[in-house]
């Protein structure tokens, strides 16, 4: 075990401060030489015939696997991201306009609601949400409408009935920066805590202002932003261009890099990856040389196979492919292991950019349907440039059961707690936000129910639900924080780490966790220490080098001792730092 920093993960730069202009001269030099490649083979690609029919049966599912077409033009057109809602209804974001507007034209870009009414697997209804918009680069279903990534704003659109009556259009957050038309905030999501989720790319540089104050984060990154209260923070920071974005069972987070070559990369909260303007000490992903992906999810539920069950998929979407990874937990992070597609093409405009599962546990596949995939490489306005065509494929295992379609909108509050059992991911997050929207009037229920729970997978599916209402609960937190599960004891310090101002000891409840026999529960007890401006904090989070560390562990250690170096700092210069040893000590100089 070394006794410095492990540095191996560091990529150092010169620049000329954060965004210092040697930075973005080597970025620059950095793209040409990456795209080179792929803009060259599609000098030649050629137009095929547009008939969804000849596309499928181009398509080369893996064993086991059956495709089908869930919905093409004229139902929707270029679909950029698709997610649910708790109706169990197909939201798409759409672009007919990308990758830039002609001059003159009015921008009529969508945003489009698909429905299987009668369950055959096929969308047999098309609404059009809302239109008249110019290149929205995400949307998430939510409190009583959809949120969207539109240009320099957080949008939220919603309808007196639902999906008719006049559009409500109201401006949530402004400042995102809008340099690049696929670099914009998209990739939206919610996570297992209620907050809502969203990405931006390498050539952003947005300047939000909030109630906290301005908040402001330039290139690639994580939003992360409560709306009921506006409180926006950037999560996580560095990657090119990050389209994929999700949280696994245990409240885990795992980014894909549409312009990256590092694969999967799971997520500690409030560090730099590869592509982090101006830091000397990045975080490389878990598979560095891999191609560029787009979109992620992970798979849950009983209609797949159980081998793929906890595998995560993602698109390459140059190489007409939908990719699987096994991810493994090792030390304080994880491995993923490239395993055998779910599905590969030649069909030269089978572009997979998202993919979701859906509430019935088949795969749905958001396919933008183009010979020419990549933004400014090939001319904005070539010929070849598909403005009119969109496919969403729905891929179900042969031989296996659907799971019934959860009802949980009208469902009583009892029956959706139950919900939160569920064996599919997708059933389990959507009873949350269903129990999130109804707010307060829950709570009662909630607490009953959680009482009688003798499952920790059921008690954590709580906590959840109580941080999603934004409702403090301090027993059952310290009760989690004991689970037999490492991965919930690791997601409840996570929860520590989001309350810690409301907490009346929130040091005292982290510091058993930074000695905690998993190392992926001492890796998020180092991280949350670091959002307590205290000196013990710094004392607490140095305990994790009494036990074996590895390089993300020290990573964590060194950003939370930098973080934290206005307190212990003083600190050890008067004598009042209590480092076990020299270990610690020579550690924290270091950092």
């Amino acid at each position: 075990m070394s006794h410095r920093p492990d540095l191996s993960l560091a990529v150092r730069r010169p620049s000329q401060g954060r965004d210092g202009p040697c930075l973005h001269y080597g970025l620059v030099i950095g793209f040409a030489c990456l795209f080179a490649p792929s803009a060259l083979a599609q000098r030649d690609a050629p137009v095929p015939d547009p008939d969804p029919e000849i596309e499928r049966k181009a398509l080369q599912v893996a064993e086991g696997f059956e495709v089908n077409l869930f919905a093409a033009d004229p139902l929707l057109a270029k679909p950029i991201q698709i997610n649910f809602d708790s109706a169990g209804r197909l939201w798409a974001a759409c672009s007919e306009s990308y990758p830039q507007i002609k001059p003159g034209q009015v921008a009529n870009d969508k945003i489009i609601v698909l429905e299987d009414t009668d369950g055959d697997g096929k969308a047999d209804k098309t609404t059009v949400f809302a239109d008249g918009l110019l290149i929205p680069t995400g949307l998430e279903p939510g409190d009583g409408g959809v949120y969207v990534g539109a240009s320099t704003d957080l949008l939220h659109l919603s309808r007196q009935n639902g999906l008719t009556g006049p559009l409500r259009r109201r401006v949530v957050l402004s400042g995102f920066g809008t340099e690049d038309t696929h670099h914009m905030i998209h990739t939206l999501r919610w996570g297992s805590d209620g907050m809502l989720y969203f990405n931006q790319s390498i050539y952003i540089h947005s300047h939000i202002e909030t109630p906290y104050g301005p908040r402001r984060l330039g290139g690639g990154g994580v939003w992360q932003f409560r709306p009921e209260t506006w409180r926006l923070e950037v999560f996580a920071r560095g990657w090119w261009n990050p389209w994929g974005h999700h949280f696994d069972r245990w409240g885990q987070s795992f980014v894909t890099d549409g312009a990256g070559t590092e694969g999967v990369n799971p997520v500690i909260v409030g560090a730099s990856y590869t592509a982090t303007p101006g830091e000397s000490r990045v975080l490389q992903g878990l598979n560095p040389g891999h191609p560029k992906y787009c979109g992620c999810e992970i798979l849950s539920g009983r209609h797949l196979p159980e081998a793929w069950r906890g595998n995560l998929l993602t698109n390459d979407f140059r190489g007409h492919r939908v990719c699987r990874f096994t991810l493994t937990p090792e030390g304080s992070f994880y491995t993923a292991t490239l395993e055998a597609d779910l599905i590969r093409s030649n069909h030269p405009a089978f572009r997979p950019v998202d993919v979701k599962m859906g509430p019935d546990g088949a795969i749905y596949i958001a396919d933008w349907y183009n010979p020419i995939i990549q933004h400014g490489e090939v001319d904005f306005r070539d010929p070849r440039r598909d403005v009119s065509h969109g496919r969403i494929w729905r891929i179900t295992a042969k031989g296996r059961s659907l799971v019934p379609r959860p009802q949980l909108i009208h469902a009583k509050t009892t029956d959706l707690l139950e919900a939160l059992k569920a064996p599919e991911d997708w059933t389990r997050h959507h009873a949350r936000l269903v129990l999130k929207e109804r707010g307060a009037s829950v709570l009662p229920e909630l607490k009953v129910w959680t009482a009688k729970q003798d499952q920790e997978t059921a008690r954590l599916e709580a906590l959840w639900t109580y941080q999603a209402l934004d409702v403090v609960e301090p027993k059952l937190l310290t009760s989690l924080l004991q689970a037999r599960d490492y991965r919930i004891r690791a997601a409840a310090v996570r929860v520590v780490s989001a309350w810690h101002e409301r907490l009346s000891k929130p040091l005292e409840m982290l510091a058993p966790c930074s000695a905690d026999e998993h190392p992926q529960v001492r890796l998020e007890a180092v991280r949350a220490l670091g959002r307590i401006p205290d000196v013990r904090a710094a004392e607490s989070a140095l305990q994790v080098l009494d036990k074996p560390t590895d390089k993300y562990l020290e990573y964590s250690l060194g950003l939370t001792l930098r973080e934290l170096a206005p307190h212990w700092l003083p600190a050890l210069q008067e004598g009042r730092f209590a480092t076990r040893n020299s270990r610690q000590l020579l550690f924290a100089l270091q950092a």
